[in-house]
Order: structure tokens, then sequence, then C-alpha cells
């Protein structure tokens, strides 16, 4: 039987930030390590190819520090991918046991308890290489130039490195101390943090061009996507980005103390089905409003994790579905009152085995404080609109070939600007690629 770590008491964790999973205790993590029959299947999963086998092997024999190095060699960010990587639909999907081996557990478990200092002889190159944004992607193609002879600057455009990972997860998912940890690892190494640099308005891209051997841009798509609907500007309304930030960079929770409010309402809708969404939901609750998630599909269509999914039930959000809002109702001094849904209904499957969907001709009223758009990212412009020789396709992503080179002779990109939102384990997995391809051309 796969064993599940102790968590928070839903009653407890609602009022604080505090992190819901505990982790494995060394009792736990050895038993389901034995669980595994070493297959090695489920390495094709991992976008970075960990040894998984091998790491859970270290584990049964007790030798925790060599599972940290096994991990450690592919990933160097495992205790943030031990938490917030989608496992059951990558490595996990992979295992041939009836109830999957938990890998990101057990991953989270090593990170957590038993990081040791890699001795590496490095050999410099002389060349130093830009990194443009300190999500994830950023992080690992860091790490791959450093380890290979680079020198290697980060520029953050925000006041704190970690990117997505800082302002988009929230710290009952993901906490500050856990990314300064992994962080560390890199300054350790020699990697060079510069924040408050905001490429095409702070610096230009044709200056890095000038100062340095290569460009590696991984600046995500930290714009959101409106809904175009009437009274979108009522106040009240929110982009989740925006909400994100404010609660878990700027700790808006904790105002005045911290200097950044938000507006608490005792009614709270969140429109869409991913991991934002429901991370929006799960923090209004923790603000004290009552929340419900409204998705225009059914619950089993939502693509945000199972895991997320069940903890948000547990803490009282409520999910309605097949409900598509047009309107957004305010009252006479401007503040949101209400929102106007659509009601659909199911039509068949989509080619991705999702249920289609079709409008009705019924509609619906639900009242509300505050209302979060949850509807997916883009890429910000900020980039594009000063660099014409940079080629980008028509939703704004930066055009890359398969070695993950962009239309300028020494730049590459990486991570959500290339590929749209997606996970975290996919921009790292793009960045090692980005950087193996930087590694052969300028290396020597």
């Amino acid at each position: 039987m796969r064993i599940e770590p102790e968590e928070r008491s839903p009653e407890i964790r609602i009022k604080d930030f505090k992190e819901v999973n505990k982790g494995y205790r060394i009792e736990e993590a050895i038993k389901e390590a034995n669980r595994c029959k070493e297959c090695g299947l489920c390495i094709k999963g991992c976008p970075v190819e960990v040894d998984i086998p091998g790491f859970i092997r270290a584990i049964k024999e007790e030798k925790f520090q060599k599972a940290y190095k096994i991990i450690n060699e592919e990933n160097i960010l495992p205790a943030i991918c031990g938490r917030v990587c989608p496992q059951e639909n990558q490595c996990e999907a992979e295992c041939i046991l009836e109830t999957p081996i938990n890998i990101g557990k057990l991953e989270r478990f090593v990170a957590d308890n038993y990081s040791v200092e890699l001795d590496r002889q490095i050999k410099k190159n002389n060349k130093i290489v830009a990194v443009v944004g300190s999500g994830p992607a950023g992080l690992t193609a860091s790490n791959e130039l450093i380890k290979n002879g680079f020198d290697v600057v980060i520029f953050e455009a925000l006041h704190k490195f970690g990117g997505v990972l800082r302002y988009g997860i929230p710290n009952f998912r993901l906490p500050d101390e856990i990314i300064n940890r992994e962080i560390d690892k890199l300054k350790k190494m020699g990697v060079k943090f510069k924040k408050n640099y905001l490429i095409g308005k702070t610096l230009y891209l044709e200056e890095l061009q000038e100062k340095f051997d290569g460009i590696f841009i991984s600046v995500g798509a930290g714009l959101p996507r409106q809904l175009n609907i009437k009274g979108e500007n009522a106040i009240g309304v929110y982009f989740a980005n925006e909400f994100l930030t404010r609660v878990n960079l700027m700790k808006a929770y904790r105002f005045p103390e911290h200097h950044t409010p938000i507006k608490k309402g005792k009614r709270t809708l969140i429109v869409g089905g991913g991991n934002v969404a429901v991370d929006s939901a799960r923090v209004a609750r923790r603000l004290g409003s009552k929340v419900s998630i409204v998705y225009r599909r059914l619950r089993e269509d939502m693509p945000a994790r199972n895991e997320e999914i069940e903890h948000a039930l547990e803490e009282g959000i409520d999910i309605k579905t097949l409900l598509n809002p047009v309107e957004i109702i305010s009252n006479k001094n401007g503040k949101i009152k209400e929102i106007l849904f659509r009601r659909m209904k199911t039509v068949g499957k989509t080619e991705d085995g999702r249920n289609a969907i079709d409008n009705t001709d019924e509609f619906i009223r639900i009242k509300t404080d505050i209302f979060i758009e949850a509807i997916g990212q883009r890429p910000n412009k900020m980039i594009s609109n000063k660099e014409n020789d940079l080629k980008f396709d028509r939703w704004g992503r930066i055009v890359v070939d398969n070695k993950m080179q962009t239309s300028l002779k020494k730049v590459w990109a990486a991570g959500d600007i290339v590929s749209g939102a997606a996970t975290v384990i996919k921009a790292m997995g793009e960045a090692k690629k980005a950087s193996a391809s930087i590694i052969n051309k300028i290396g020597g």
C-alpha cells in the first residue's frame, strides 16, 4: 500500500500559510522505497531524466546522502520539484505498480534532510553567459553552465529571486525558505544574482549581447489572460497573477506589517480549473473568505493536480462546474456585486479526452465580493517591443529551433516564454536542452 506523509488538519491550516504536508519520517520513506521494483520505466517520464531507481535504491540501503547526490546530478531543485511537480502525470504515470511509488515525496524527503555540497572540480572556459529570469528554467540553466566552466550572471526583474516559484506558488505549497536554500546552492557555486533588472526597460537585450558570450532568456509567461467580458474593471476584480503576487511575494496577508494591502471579501469566486485557480482559492480561504471555484467543464476535466483539488475541498472550497462567466455586475459605486454565468452542457469528448461543452440558454447569477480570473498566462511583451530581430509567434512566444536557439546568434530561450504556461519540471527540461546547446556552441 502506498504510504502518504502526514498532513496538517484543514481546520488548523486554513488559519495560516504554513506548509500542509509534513513530509516522510525515515521509517516511512524506507518502507515506501522498498515497494519499488527498480524497473526504470519512471525515468522516461521525468523531463530532466533523474535516475529515479538509483536514488530509491540508495534510500532502501539507508544511504541518504548518496540518494541526494544521484538526484542532484540531473536536478538542481529537488526540494522544489518534490513539492510542486505533477509526478502523477510524469514519472509516476510510468510506474508498473497498481498504486505508483510516491516518487515526489521520496525526492522531497531526501532533499529536505540530506542535502550535501557537491565537490566539483570546475575548469573555467573564460566565457560568460547572461541568464534573464531566475525562475526554474533560469536556475537550471545557471547550474548546467557554471558546472561546465562558464561564469553566469542572472538578471531578475523583481526584488526577490525565484520567479514564478516565488510569486506564483503559495507558501503552504512551497515555503520561501526552500526556494532560498536552493538558490543559495547556486550562489555558493559562483552564480552572480542581480535583482531589479527589467530586460527591455532597465537594460536592453542588445546591451547584453555586447557584454556577454551568450544569453539565455527564461522570463516566463507573466501576463494574465483576460475574459474580456462586460464589467471587468469593477472594484474587486483581480487577475490571479496580481492576487498571488501580492500575497506570496509582497506578504499582503500580513498588512500593515508589510506595506502591500489586498482587498478581502466575505465571498470570493475564482474562474478557472488549473493549479493557479486552485492556489488562488486556497489563498482566499486563508484570508477568511467563503470561496468557490467556477469551471466551465466538469471537475474531472480540471487540469489542476488532484492532490491540490483534494486539499481545496478539505479546506471547505466549493467547486461549481458547467458555468461560464458572461458579465460582471457592479453596484452604483463601481464595486462588484455579482457575476452572471451561462450554464454549459457536455456534448461528447474532445481529442484530448476531456468533455466537450456547448452553451445552453440558461443563466445564473452568483453574488460575490471578490472575483479572481485564473484562465491562463501569456508572455510579457517587454522584450518583444524592443528587439525587432528576435522572432516571436502569434501568441507572443519566442521562436526557437530544436536546440532552443532563437533567431539571434548568441541567444537561447526556454520555459514558459517558449512553450506557454506549463510545469516547473518541463521548463527545467527545456533549460537543460538549451544549456547543452550553449555549451556545445560557445563553450569550447
